[in-house]
């Protein structure tokens, strides 16, 4: 009896803490995206950021259609020139790199994605030596427009994974 008064009350207590903290797992097959900045000044960091929002729906385009990661990766090798010219047309100092490359450690939606080298899409504005951006492309984890969904975000739940395990 003991232990289902305390499970019972720990529920109410993982529900009333944890109720909003859903978690997105990025999947072990995604792509990222990534564009970092070529210093931290106001204007380099602003023009990270207009370059991010205005490539943002192109990128999105290239993968909202493809049902796995070999096709969205077929789809960036074979449009890289044309993200090429989008960047191009806000910028002559950058490089662009698609396959393997490093990423630093970041938070997101709560859930802690360590550094390492990962599959992806990484544009370098001037030396790189910036505040950098990134988000999964590929499922569209961060480029989903509001009134879209996707079938592969992973969602859990704090509370649920307590009661599995």
């Amino acid at each position: 009896m003991k232990k289902i008064v305390f499970l019972t009350i720990s529920i109410v207590i993982g529900i009333l803490v944890y109720e909003k903290n859903d978690e997105i797992i990025i999947p072990n097959d995604s792509i990222r995206v990534r564009i970092i900045a070529n210093s931290n000044s106001i204007e380099d960091l602003y023009k990270k950021k207009k370059i991010k929002e205005e490539i943002k729906n192109d990128l999105y385009n290239l993968v909202k259609e493809v049902n796995n990661s070999e096709e969205a990766s077929k789809s960036i090798e074979d449009n890289l020139d044309k993200i090429n010219n989008l960047v191009s047309s806000k910028t002559k100092d950058f490089k662009i790199s698609y396959g393997i490359n490093y990423f630093p450690k970041k938070t997101y939606k709560g859930v802690l994605y360590n550094a390492g080298n990962y599959n992806s899409l990484v544009i370098t504005l001037g030396k790189g030596l910036g505040e950098n951006w990134w988000c999964v492309l590929y499922p569209p984890l961060c480029m989903i427009d509001e009134n879209e969904t996707t079938t592969d975000v992973e969602y859990r739940s704090f509370v649920l994974d307590m009661l599995h395990n």
